[in-house]
């Protein structure tokens, strides 16, 4: 099967879809700054003389037992308030496949490649590291394998640098893809005790919810009751809640409906619900799981040197740092020499790094899948969460040193992304690639 050649990769693409994109990350950057201080907070905590009243909170139980949501506060924000979090990402990669990017197999070839190969490196590497160390420690192979688009922004916030439109747009959709991927690993490697009479009631609720949603029926106290009864009935069957969340973003069409019945690409009912779901996501859900999940007692200088002893912290930062760098970069170069493509001519490779090292933040959906791993009775557990902190950091410092080195030619390109001589509304480099 050959290959669809993506001719110049990272090329801008049109004006209105950057407009978007520039929107969406404006939000993810105010829930990357959020989500860090949430984790600052838990971290100070859990390690001060207060820690017994941060896990009393964290573990504190609440709702009702008979429908199987007698859950700690902790884990109603892993299984609860996640599932927000992928309810967005499942309407971004829906809009993305049916009208962005995507859609597009020779523009798509290279973030679908990227975010595939930022997956299976970090994996192999873990599992490499860990190979001798049993069963038990290679059920962590997946952790190292997540992006955080929220953390990664944030990282960009500090030091003020000014992406490119494409590398905006591929940083998006790489993480976007890489959040499919991660919710496909939860729900076919993470599964709890399946309770299968359970899964079959909650295609009931999904199934009028998608109807209602194919209606264009927006009225929420419609959605709501249904979208939370397929969320509680996945989350009674054993499969991961959140993957509810991804498969409700999925029933909702991207394309809204024309007068004269026929499709139309301007906005739908999806980048509806984005809008108002995304700050309730990026503000509220994902800050409150990164503070329960990111509260780890480190112990002192004894603590972290056991963490670092031990083969999983050792085989996560690797794969975060290495792994993904090596994934990521590796799988665009490699698309560009076997398709005789080229980089953009505002761009070079050493951009591509920069990106590839940024890719190696993985935070939220590495927390979650750590929890998934390992038990908390396993020393294994806090070990794993000290090295997604510490790996993210490091791959976040490397990335901002390159992309920092790059910031007076970001901001040349950004200056002629702005320009409009002929003042109508449109920047006339976006006209000009069009």
């Amino acid at each position: 099967m050959k290959i669809p050649s993506p001719g110049r990769i990272f090329s801008r693409g049109s004006y209105g879809e950057s407009v978007r994109i520039s929107q969406i990350l404006r939000s993810e950057t105010v829930g990357g700054a959020l989500l860090l201080a949430a984790t600052v907070i838990a971290l100070i905590w859990a390690n001060s003389p207060l820690a017994e009243s941060y896990f009393s909170l964290r573990d504190f139980k609440i709702g009702p037992e008979a429908l199987h949501l007698n859950l700690s506060l902790g884990g109603w924000a892993s299984d609860g308030l996640l599932a927000i979090f992928f309810f967005v990402a499942g309407l971004e990669l829906k809009r993305e496949f049916v009208a962005g990017d995507l859609r597009n197999p020779a523009k798509a070839i290279v973030p679908i490649g990227a975010a595939i190969g930022g997956v299976i490196v970090p994996a192999a590497l873990f599992a490499l590291i860990n190979f001798s160390a049993g069963p038990e420690v290679l059920k962590g192979w997946a952790i190292p394998t997540a992006t955080d688009i929220a953390f990664a922004l944030a990282v960009l916030a500090v030091i003020s640098t000014h992406l490119p439109s494409a590398l905006r747009t591929f940083l998006l959709t790489l993480a976007v893809v890489d959040d499919l991927i991660a919710i496909a690993i939860i729900a076919v490697f993470y599964p709890g005790d399946m309770q299968f009479q359970y899964l079959a009631l909650a295609l009931l609720p999904l199934l009028a919810f998608t109807w209602l949603a194919q209606k264009r029926i927006r009225s929420w106290y419609f959605l709501l009751p249904l979208a939370f009864a397929t969320w509680a009935l996945f989350h009674a069957s054993g499969i991961h809640a959140t993957v509810a969340g991804v498969l409700l973003g999925f029933a909702v069409p991207v394309l809204r409906s024309a007068k004269n019945g026929g499709p139309d690409a301007g906005p739908g009912m999806a980048e509806h619900f984005e809008h108002v779901i995304r700050p309730v996501s990026a503000g509220l859900a994902v800050p409150v799981f990164a503070f329960f999940s990111a509260g780890v007692a480190l112990g002192g200088i004894a603590g972290l040197k056991s963490a670092f002893t031990d083969s999983v912290a050792i085989g996560i930062v690797l794969a975060l740092v290495v792994g993904k760098f090596i994934g990521v970069f590796g799988t665009t170069w490699l698309i560009t020499k076997t398709t005789k493509a080229s980089l953009d001519e505002d761009l070079a490779w050493i951009d591509v790094v920069g990106l590839a090292l940024l890719a190696g933040v993985g935070f939220t959906v590495s927390l979650l899948i750590s929890e998934l791993s390992f038990g908390a009775d396993s020393p294994h557990y806090s070990h794993a969460k000290v090295a997604i902190l510490a790996g993210s950091v490091l791959a976040a410092s490397l990335a901002a040193v390159v992309l920092r080195s790059r910031n007076r030619h970001y901001r040349k390109v950004a200056a002629l992304e702005e320009l409009d001589e002929d003042h109508d509304g449109i920047p006339d480099v976006f006209q000009r690639d069009a």
